[in-house]
């Protein structure tokens, strides 16, 4: 592992600037991800910049009925509060079907959207990767690839986003807010991972230095019904190879509402928009939800060795909407 620096932040301002004065400085939450990263060569900062100390741990409702999640709470904090469990379901079973209890003890909410892909080839750094080095090529399209993208990927990279937690925000319509040493801003976090296209180095719309403050979750009533189902190679934990965030409002047999996201089948966490259009308003029953996944993974470009994904992420949303339509009828 490279030499660095370390430095603990004392306020939100202050970690800003001292990211702004080295570009090869990073900032240091958890350090679940970043310091694997280090002892592998992928990531070599100069400097540790640690905000776990911020006063950015806090979750509060807001004013409209959401709640505003602290970037540094940790995974664990997040998915016992009372309020996220009791408003936001599908975000607790998200986040404890993440990691272990140990690295959920650790790991914070902005660490957790800004982890990077667990794809072999970036996290070896003896093989060529577009992501890590542009330009030098994507072996994992002819090579080990059976658990990457089937959505939304390019010839330049295949990889998946690893982020459980990532897949119910999506599917819940969270905003993302951050400070610069121009100001405070957000991103919807639809618009906050990039498509992958041909830079897959960049992988967020965060601007240069930002420092992510929080994450605020708008009201949702449909979310009271909610569910997140994984599906991993090993029972005890391991990343997902498909998951789907769902969300549904029936009345009458019809569905009203719904929120569907995938995980594990593109670069970003996935909103099934096409999905969700093809239920809005049609009749709650199995036929209906297979034809709305079908309706999704129409734009699936499956690999060599992930076909299964397909079958795996139509079999899935079946499965959960079934389940929470079944529920909304007792």
């Amino acid at each position: 592992m490279k030499e660095f620096g370390y430095q603990r932040a004392g306020d939100v301002s202050g970690a800003v600037a001292l990211l702004t004065a080295d570009p090869d400085a990073r900032f240091l939450g958890g350090g679940t991800n970043l310091v694997d990263l280090m002892k592998s060569g992928v990531e070599r900062p100069g400097l540790l910049v640690d905000v776990r100390q911020l006063p950015l741990d806090e979750i509060e409702s807001t004013p409209g009925g959401g709640l505003r999640i602290g970037a540094t709470v940790t995974n664990s904090d997040l998915a016992v509060h009372p309020e996220v469990r009791r408003r936001y379901p599908v975000l607790t079973q998200a986040v404890l079907a993440g990691a272990s209890g140990q690295l959920r003890n650790m790991a914070t909410v902005g660490g957790n959207l800004l982890q990077r892909t667990r794809c072999g080839y970036f996290t070896d750094v003896t093989k060529p990767c577009n992501k890590r080095e542009p330009g030098s090529g994507c072996p994992a399209i002819e090579g080990e690839h059976h658990n990457h993208a089937i959505l939304g990927a390019s010839d330049h990279c295949v990889a998946t986003h690893p982020s459980d937690m990532g897949v119910a925000l999506t599917a819940l319509d969270a905003v993302v807010t951050y400070e610069t040493a121009d100001g405070p801003g957000e991103l919807a976090l639809a618009d906050f991972y990039l498509p992958v296209g041909d830079t897959p180095h960049r992988e967020t719309a965060l601007p240069p230095g930002a420092l992510i403050t929080g994450v605020t979750v708008p009201p949702a009533p449909v979310a009271a019904r909610s569910r997140y189902r994984k599906v991993r190679e090993r029972a005890s934990y391991a990343f997902a190879i498909g998951s789907v965030a769902a969300a549904l409002d029936v009345s009458d047999g019809v569905v009203r509402d719904v929120r569907l996201a995938f995980g594990a089948v593109a670069s970003r966490p996935w909103r099934a928009r096409a999905a969700e259009r093809a239920l809005t308003g049609a009749p709650a029953d199995a036929e209906t939800f297979a034809a709305a996944a079908d309706a999704e993974l129409a734009a699936a470009r499956p690999l060599r060795d992930n076909t299964y994904k397909v079958t795996l992420m139509r079999n899935l949303v079946v499965a959960v909407l079934t389940e929470l339509a079944e529920e909304a009828a007792r």
